[in-house]
């Protein structure tokens, strides 16, 4: 009996499934939190491109304004 939990164990500790999946979900969490990072940087920024680009493509005398902080520009 104890020769059967003796290789139950030793065979526990030479299988590596269980710690690969536990690094891929880590590596999964940290591009996650790098994307929400750099989303929560640049969203004022892509939000003025954005404007400025509908302001262009619109036509109509409109000009695109800037506003005091990013995010904040107009069509006028």
């Amino acid at each position: 009996m104890r020769s059967f939990f003796s290789n139950l164990a030793a065979r526990l500790r030479r299988d590596q499934r269980g710690a690969t999946a536990v690094e891929y979900g880590i590596m999964v969490s940290l591009i996650a939190v790098v994307i929400i990072i750099a989303v929560t940087a640049l969203g004022g920024t892509l939000t003025d491109t954005f404007t400025k680009v509908q302001c262009d493509i619109g036509g109509g005398g409109k000009t695109y304004t800037a506003g005091a902080t990013a995010g904040s520009g107009k069509c006028a």
